[in-house]
């Protein structure tokens, strides 16, 4: 079945109801995480070294980390879309990944 796991921080579920909320839970937590802020894993997330360059740029080379990244994070998940939420006069750009989870 696929889903659609928007790019923006949200509650945390410590009992998720299902292995699929636990596995969306997951994979938003991978694509809002910048890389190096958790203290005892500083290879998790996405890499932000991209902040000030031009939007599609920053598109491809976040496609492709967020497609590493879940695979390596969450190999419960495959990764079959990155469209982006972006907003270029506010600075503005969010991933939205469709994930196939097979349940």
């Amino acid at each position: 079945m696929e889903y659609e796991v928007l790019g923006m921080p949200g509650k945390i579920d410590f009992a998720p109801k299902s292995k699929a909320l636990e596995i969306l839970q997951n994979i938003r937590t991978i694509i809002t995480t910048p890389k190096y802020s958790v203290p005892l894993n500083r290879d998790f997330g996405l890499n932000m070294i991209w902040l000030d360059e031009p939007l599609p740029a920053v598109q491809a080379k976040l496609t492709a980390e967020i497609i590493q990244e879940v695979s390596k994070w969450e190999p419960r998940a495959q990764v079959t879309q990155v469209d982006f939420y972006q907003d270029p006069l506010e600075g503005v750009l969010r991933p939205k990944v469709r994930v196939r989870i097979d349940d």
